[in-house]
């Protein structure tokens, strides 16, 4: 059924072929998704603050009356700055426009308008740079809640409200759009679709807004749940290659430590999925906390499949884990003879195609790679497992693109029923731990084991959260452990020297009231980060010259990375200043001191990841967080961090403060990346009641519709199909 919500949007009033164009840089094409682009948050303009209660910096919504008439004048740069005053009943202030001399003809003497701004003190008197402003206009009610949307070049927040009016008032959607049947609106007490997006995008009030949102995140959970169920449907009809399970001992007696209980479980259901005949393949997510042995388990299932006579397949994200793997297993393997190879986008065509053929003819039992090993011209023998790491930074597609390469054939064997696909065993591992809930939700499709158990023998990592005034204390520290023969990391969270060009806000945005990220609130858009190549130019010729340092961060090549890397775990190197390209997966053990600059700029589950660089050998570790934030929300974080070390704890805390986001983050830029989380409307995962009324809705539809296809159902499965390719268990 073809629906007016599928126009494209250059035909919406107001837009043309040009905007359309900007607009599809943020992944809007048609007239429902400008309507599915939510604001990012609210300011709220009902709150009227006095000017002389405000302090310096205060952001908020000031009425005023201009008392002299605005003048413009050229400064440097060919730019021009236009000022006035304007006044309420306790106070004067200057009003400041850049390069917007316009605005004199706007401003007449005596007008009264409500300015939306940052005051600033400027030679003590307050001042408002370019705010923006709205004239209060008799018998007119001006909004209480304005939404702030995400925008790219060519787009402005005038402009973006503008168009979801025209959308409105144009009455694209209709009732037949709506995804959630009417039955689980008035079960679950949810807005109908076209109430709710109406709220959402000119609310009257906070409680209708929240509700709208609610019922978004409810509509997400509820389709990505459907998707989840008839994915498993179809891995559940594919066949696995019959193995059976093998003698574990050879293996154990290679490994130089005693295996928590976690590990055994995780192990032992890892061996039934993958053991027996006219099964499905193993289709498993194993998560755990930073340092919890995921690692053994993983080799443990690669033993299992090797010793079947099958192949295995393990993905990393990056060159620098993909080769730690590799030096890893590659000698615990070598004691049990099976045979591995390092499959990267750097290794060399002449070795590429050595490797390729090895793995063709099955003389390479375990290859480990980056996506090197989804190209079309790597083929294998026998592929009968993949493992897959992080899986948070694969798109699902590419680790199904993987398991594809098993592609092996069953002839004249009865025990195989016919139509039934035969598939590799898929096992994905996370480092991030994942609440159960969200666990549940995101890997509906998978069984999940959980590494809840540390490894004897590991201290706990004691950390302090300090502002910069500290820093001298903070050098004598790094100085004193790299005196007892230690390396300490440092991570930044900027490359080079530049403000803070990762703020989402424009200038004249400031800092909105935000539903779906409180802390991107408390985010000064001049805040100066810290940088890695400043730090390293102070840190290597002025405080620690007489100490070899070195430096990674993202934009270096790989060979770079793989040579600062080298230094560092060898020891050559005694400190190493990072972006956070180490947080996953670096396993240097003698590293004991992790520092983190703006440690405010991070979620939890960041600086818990970024912290587990720290205490992975036997000696006394530290984190300490440098933060000069004074806003609620970075406090909390730096007391929870303070306060506990168990991953599970901080990633429920995480989710219940920033929601998902922090877990699965944006490849780039706004839209919605293949294989990503649109986690911006997950919040209701950080919900657990609606997370159940989900969960339930979808289960129910599922039992009463196997294939999604009664009438009311359709829309709902026409989402599903937007979002799953749900034949190869993938997200779009």
């Amino acid at each position: 059924m073809v629906s007016r919500s599928d126009t494209p949007i250059r035909y919406v009033p107001g837009i043309g072929a040009v905007r359309a164009g900007a607009l599809e840089k943020l992944g809007i094409t048609t007239v429902r998704e400008l309507l599915y682009h939510f604001p990012r948050g609210y300011q709220n303009r009902a709150n009227i603050l006095k000017l002389s209660e405000c302090p310096d910096g205060t952001v908020g919504a000031f009425r005023l009356t201009v008392a002299t008439a605005p003048r413009t004048a050229k400064i440097s740069g060919n730019r021009t700055v236009t000022k006035f005053t304007a006044f309420d009943e306790s106070g004067t202030c200057t009003i400041v426009f850049f390069n917007q001399p316009y605005v004199k003809d706007i401003f007449e003497v005596g007008a009264e308008f409500r300015f939306w701004g940052k005051l600033s003190y400027v030679s003590k008197r307050p001042e408002l740079t370019s705010p923006m402003f709205e004239p209060y206009v008799p018998g007119i009610q001006l909004p209480n809640f304005v939404p702030i949307y995400p925008l790219t070049a060519g787009i402005s927040q005038k402009m973006m409200a503008s168009f979801m009016r025209s959308a409105i008032r144009g009455n694209y959607l209709s009732p037949a759009d709506d995804i959630i049947p009417e039955q689980i609106q008035k079960k679950y007490d949810l807005f109908p679709l076209c109430e709710a997006v109406k709220a959402v995008h000119f609310p009257e009030t906070s409680e209708d807004t929240a509700a709208a949102l609610r019922r978004f995140s409810f509509e997400r959970i509820y389709i990505f749940l459907l998707g989840s169920g008839l994915s498993k449907e179809y891995i559940d009809n594919r066949i696995s290659l019959p193995m059976n399970k093998v003698d574990y001992k050879p293996f154990f007696d290679c490994i130089e430590f005693e295996l928590t209980g976690a590990q055994k479980q995780a192990i032992s259901e890892i061996e039934n999925d993958m053991c027996g005949v006219d099964k499905p393949p193993m289709s498993r997510i194993l998560t755990g906390d930073v340092g919890s042995g995921k690692t053994i388990c993983a080799a443990a299932a690669i033993y299992t499949a090797v010793k079947n006579n099958m192949q295995a397949a393990l993905m990393a994200p990056t060159e620098i884990l993909a080769r730690q793997h590799y030096d890893e297993l590659s000698s615990l393997f070598e004691k049990v003879g099976i045979k591995t190879a390092l499959l990267t986008g750097s290794v060399r065509k002449s070795e590429r195609d050595k490797i390729n053929g090895k793995l063709i003819n099955g003389t390479i039992d375990l290859v480990i790679g980056t996506h090197a090993l989804i190209s079309p011209d790597i083929s294998f023998k026998n592929l009968g497992l993949v493992i897959t790491d992080e899986q948070h930074r694969f798109g699902v597609m590419q680790r199904t693109a993987l398991a594809e390469k098993s592609d092996i054939k069953i002839m004249n064997n009865s025990a195989f029923q016919e139509k039934r696909e035969v598939s590799a065993h898929i096992l994905v591992m996370s480092a991030t731990p994942i609440p159960r809930t969200l666990a549940f939700a995101l890997y509906g499709d998978l069984e999940i084991s959980s590494l809840d158990e540390l490894p004897p023998g590991r201290q706990k990592i004691d950390t302090f959260a300090v502002d910069s005034s500290y820093l001298p204390r903070v050098y004598n520290f790094i100085r004193k452990n790299i005196d007892e023969g230690y390396q300490a990391y440092i991570v930044c969270p900027s490359i080079e020297n530049e403000a803070d060009s990762d703020c989402e806000f424009e200038p004249e945005e400031f800092a909105p009231l935000s539903i779906f990220d409180i802390e991107k609130a408390e985010i000064n858009k001049n805040t100066k980060l810290k940088s890695v190549t400043d730090t390293y130019e102070l840190l290597s010729k002025e405080i620690f010259p007489d100490i070899k340092i070195g430096m990674l961060h993202g934009k270096m090549n790989s060979k770079e990375k793989e040579s600062v890397m080298s230094d560092f775990s060898s020891g050559k190197t005694k400190i190493l200043i990072s972006t956070t390209v180490i947080e996953v997966g670096i396993n240097v053990p003698n590293a004991s001191l992790m520092i983190i600059e703006n440690a405010e700029r991070f979620g939890l589950a960041q600086l818990h990841q970024l912290r587990g660089r720290v205490g992975r050998g036997r000696i006394k570790s530290f984190c300490i967080l440098i933060s000069d934030s004074k806003s609620d929300g970075a406090r909390k974080r730096m007391e929870i961090m303070k306060n506990t070390n168990n991953g599970y704890e901080i990633a429920q805390r995480d989710l219940e403060i920033r929601g998902p986001g922090d877990f699965f983050p944006h490849a780039s830029g706004f839209a919605r990346q293949h294989g990503s989380f649109d986690s911006d409307l997950l919040t209701g995962f950080s919900d657990a009641d609606l997370l159940k009324s989900a969960s339930d809705a979808a289960r129910q539809t599922l039992l009463s519709d196997p294939k999604i296809e009664l009438p009311q159902n359709l829309p709902a499965y026409r989402e599903v199909l937007k979002l799953f390719n749900t034949e190869v268990n993938t997200i779009h």
